[in-house]
């Protein structure tokens, strides 16, 4: 009998299934898992030693800011997916704020042609949700290559604010998709500019300006306009112990972001330590708030992890309090913060998994990704969990050149990022060129055929 052939053959290591961490040989063909199990005499055009390390489904980050078109100083298509599959990620949903913001078709399509043969990694963008646009969103969400509506209740300017309950009700109402939402209320956050804006004002006051309040008025409006129309939401990087709290009442109509900063930093010592570059809106608030995150992770209230990656350049980053801008890189380092995390037994590594790669499927409904299983798109992040590497600015892709995690030394680290069964990073090098095509969607096969 001939021994079966395939793309690629991932031999040796322990990876994460459906049965949980196994010993087992990952065949691909086609772009496909096409077999799993013991496979020592299969072949395949490459072949991956896999030995010593983890094999994980292909890491997606549900929340990145790649700010092309017209803020390609900051970041872009390429180098924002670049510094993604060096991090281990496998996918990403680019959010609409950029110049001009994603609220039409057309809008879209100009993103998704930026993205052809420069993304690294597969993608899809969301579509603005504003009084603008509002008609069409039912059309909208459902375009290829769209992952659904985002709406900014604050933190943001122009038409993609949404700051009154009349403009967010008509958003909700028109749409099936799950609505991902930025919750800050901007009328009390306008109320306490002052604040800011006083004399010696320094980024410590950024939590008190965008305070505990801000957040959980903004969430508990969504949430009751959600059950109105019985819409599906997802909360986006939710910062306070308060909104877990809440939220873990109504998980029957909302899903849960956290992000790894706010998992990670704590005020005051991060603005002590890193002052407007600490600076990102949800704020990072106090150690209390941190744990109370913690806990909702560990209890299933928190259903992904998303990096919120928003860079801008030291030199905005430099300006002095409140004229910075907020926001900072975070895709590269998403998982080997997650893996440190993990061995310093924050979580399991079936949380990781859940959080980084099968939340986002199950909740937001990728066609085949999410899972080794077979059938499904062939993407794997590799990590050896052992690995003690210092985050470096010179191992980091984004064009704004800084981490607020430059100094921190991890254990655990992604050496090999796989998608759709073509190795694309491999010990902290890019291989070939950029293959990253749109994602697909349940809820969106008709339109795409």
């Amino acid at each position: 009998m001939a021994a079966e052939t395939y793309d690629l053959i991932v031999r040796g290591g322990q990876a994460w299934t459906t049965a949980g961490l196994v010993p087992v040989d990952i065949g691909v063909r086609g772009g496909k898992f096409a077999a799993l199990g013991d496979l020592p005499r299969a072949a395949a055009g490459t072949v991956v030693d896999a030995t010593g390390l983890t094999v994980l489904p292909g890491v997606i980050d549900s929340q990145v800011h790649f700010r092309e078109p017209g803020l390609e100083h900051k970041e872009d298509l390429e180098s924002g997916t670049r510094g993604a599959v060096l991090g281990g990620v496998t996918a990403v949903f680019e959010m609409p704020n950029t110049k001009p913001s994603t609220l039409n078709a057309d809008d879209l399509a100009a993103k998704l042609n930026l993205a052809r043969g420069r993304a690294w990694c597969d993608h899809a963008f969301y579509m603005g949700g504003s009084a603008e646009n509002v008609e069409h969103l039912p059309v909208l969400e459902r375009l290829p290559g769209c992952c659904g509506v985002k709406v900014f209740m604050g933190a943001s300017t122009g038409t993609l604010l949404v700051p009154d309950d009349a403009t967010l009700d008509r958003i909700l109402a028109h749409g099936a998709r799950r609505m991902a939402v930025h919750c800050e209320d901007e009328e009390r956050m306008n109320a306490r500019k002052a604040l800011a804006q006083a004399p010696g004002a320094t980024p410590h006051l950024h939590p008190v300006v965008r305070d505990v309040e801000s957040a959980l008025l903004a969430t508990q409006r969504l949430i009751r306009l959600a059950r109105k129309h019985g819409r599906r939401v997802h909360v986006l990087h939710v910062t306070t112990e308060e909104e877990m709290l809440f939220l873990r009442d109504h998980k029957d109509v909302a899903t849960v972001e956290a992000t790894p900063q706010h998992l990670t930093l704590a005020a005051p010592d991060c603005y002590d330590r890193l002052g407007t570059f600490a600076q990102m809106n949800p704020p990072i608030r106090e150690t209390r708030h941190r744990e109370g995150l913690w806990r909702a992770v560990r209890d299933g209230t928190v259903d992904v992890i998303g990096s919120d990656h928003a860079p801008h350049t030291r030199e905005e980053k430099s300006k002095p309090y409140p004229e910075s801008p907020s926001g900072m890189p975070g895709v590269q380092t998403l998982l080997p913060l997650l893996l440190d995390h993990m061995n310093a037994g924050r979580l399991s590594l079936a949380r990781l998994v859940d959080l980084t790669s099968a939340g986002a499927a199950r909740i937001f409904g990728l066609a085949a990704k999410g899972r080794i299983a077979l059938g499904y798109d062939a993407d794997l992040t590799l990590v050896d969990l052992a690995a003690r590497r210092e985050i470096t600015e010179s191992w980091m892709a984004t064009k704004s050149g800084w981490t607020p995690f430059a100094g921190t030394t991890v254990t655990g680290w992604p050496v090999a990022t796989i998608i759709r069964g073509n190795v694309v990073m491999r010990d902290d090098a890019l291989l070939g060129t950029p293959i990253g095509t749109p994602i697909r969607f349940v809820d969106t096969l008709s339109k795409e055929g």
